[in-house]
């Protein structure tokens, strides 16, 4: 897969997923006015890895927020989420070159906040005497997101899916640190889930505009397997800020409601 040319949006969305070092992931070079013309799609594999960052399978033990090291461990999960977010908005520039401009220059703008929002959970980590790499992380949303066939999908994923649920979580999250006594950590939550409703908009009305009305069913169907609702939701659904990112009362009952079909029967016992 040949790079883009230097000196454009792709190129930048390119070596920001490619990228080695933490400093280029918390401080990307200015983003260029120039886009290529017809440029082909591009699916990156995997992103670059700083060494910083330990890359594991499983989630390690550790992350009772009654203590430090606890709060610290989940905080650094945050950061992870929020880097392959950015990593992955970068991502879908690069993979659907045929979506209108508008819909590519929102995923920089969200990129660039996912950026932003690293270094809200850089500074609070280290306020509880950690850093950056203290933890392992989880590409999780790296071993899902690729498999976006198509910008529709994509949008049901992230903008409707994993950012939607990040509004129920950062508000539980929020509380937890708060009963823990850790103000400053539920502080960030709270900025954090208030600034993800105009993502989770986007997804919304990108996937209007690609797919027809956000309605539970269309939107379910749009998950690439095996993501399915139970993933993209938080308990309790933070109703009032799905409802101000376009998700009507209709899609939330339904989407609470929602519960996976039963596994089929199998032929043998312990098969």
């Amino acid at each position: 897969m040949e790079a883009p040319a230097p000196g454009t949006v792709e190129r930048w969305a390119w070596d920001y997923v490619l990228a080695t070092t933490l400093r280029e992931k918390l401080l990307p070079s200015e983003v260029p006015e120039l886009w290529e013309e017809a440029p082909p799609a591009r699916r990156l594999g995997a992103p670059g890895r700083p060494r910083e960052l330990r890359v594991v399978q499983r989630r390690e033990r550790g992350r009772s927020l009654r203590t430090v090291e606890g709060r610290a461990r989940a905080l650094h999960t945050f950061f992870h989420h929020e880097l392959q977010a950015a990593e992955l908005m970068a991502w879908a520039l690069l993979a659907f070159p045929d979506t209108p401009r508008e819909f590519r220059d929102g995923l920089v703008r969200i990129a660039l906040d996912e950026v932003r929002h690293m270094h809200f959970y850089a500074r609070a980590i280290e306020g509880l005497g950690h850093h950056v790499g203290d933890f392992a992380v989880r590409d999780w949303f790296w071993s899902r997101v690729p498999a976006c066939a198509s910008p529709t999908a994509f949008v049901a994923v992230m903008g409707l899916g994993l950012e939607s649920a990040n509004l129920d979580h950062s508000a539980a999250f929020a509380a937890r640190f708060r009963e823990a006594g850790d103000e400053e950590g539920a502080r960030v939550q709270e900025l954090v889930g208030l600034e993800e409703i105009a993502h989770v908009r986007f997804g919304a009305r990108w996937f209007e505009r690609f797919a027809g009305p956000v309605e539970f069913e269309a939107w379910r169907r749009a998950l690439p397997a095996p993501l399915s609702p139970m993933l993209m939701r938080g308990r309790p659904l933070q109703r009032e800020a799905r409802a101000r990112a376009g998700q009507s009362e209709r899609f939330l009952d339904e989407l609470d409601a929602w519960i996976p079909d039963p596994l089929p029967p199998t032929d043998a016992p312990g098969s």
